[in-house]
């Protein structure tokens, strides 16, 4: 699976490890920054991931900053892009089975890496249940529907 990855100057370190992780697992990262621990402003780098994602060069995104919340906000506002924050492995496995959501956002300055890495994990291999379940399916496509019509609503 490819993978895009976003992170501000708060995220960055955790970023380097779940790029690792993901790595070791065969897949490929997609690195849009930042690289260092210098102040940086999440937009210019969470949004040109998300738009990755949008345009389906990636199958999905990971983004890391302070606390998740920053990424998140940022991603849902590209068309196609639905992100979910995640704090525990129970969290990502609904946002995955439940919501298909394409991008998970983390807060480096809220859990450690141990859980970080358990809630990639978990988000990496569950699978969205709207296949076998309709509800799920009806309920996701609800939100798709709200997307498409932001875009028409707009012009």
């Amino acid at each position: 699976m490819k993978i895009a990855m976003a992170n501000d100057h708060a995220g960055r370190a955790l970023k380097d490890e779940i790029k690792a992780l993901l790595e070791s697992w065969g897949h490929e990262v997609v690195d849009f920054g930042t690289h260092t621990d210098d102040p940086a402003d999440l937009p210019d780098f969470v949004y040109p991931a998300a738009m990755a994602v949008a345009r389906g060069e990636v199958d999905r995104g990971i983004f890391v900053d302070g606390v998740g919340y920053g990424s998140a906000m940022i991603a849902n506002k590209v068309s196609g892009v639905y992100a979910a924050v995640c704090q525990d492995s129970f969290c990502a496995e609904l946002a995955r089975s439940h919501s298909d959501t394409n991008v998970l956002c983390l807060g480096g300055k809220i859990i450690g890496s141990a859980i970080a890495l358990e809630i990639v994990r978990v988000w990496m291999e569950t699978e969205w249940l709207g296949r076998d379940e309709p509800k799920y399916a009806r309920r996701v496509q609800k939100v798709v529907d709200i997307n498409n019509a932001q875009l028409v609503a707009v012009k």
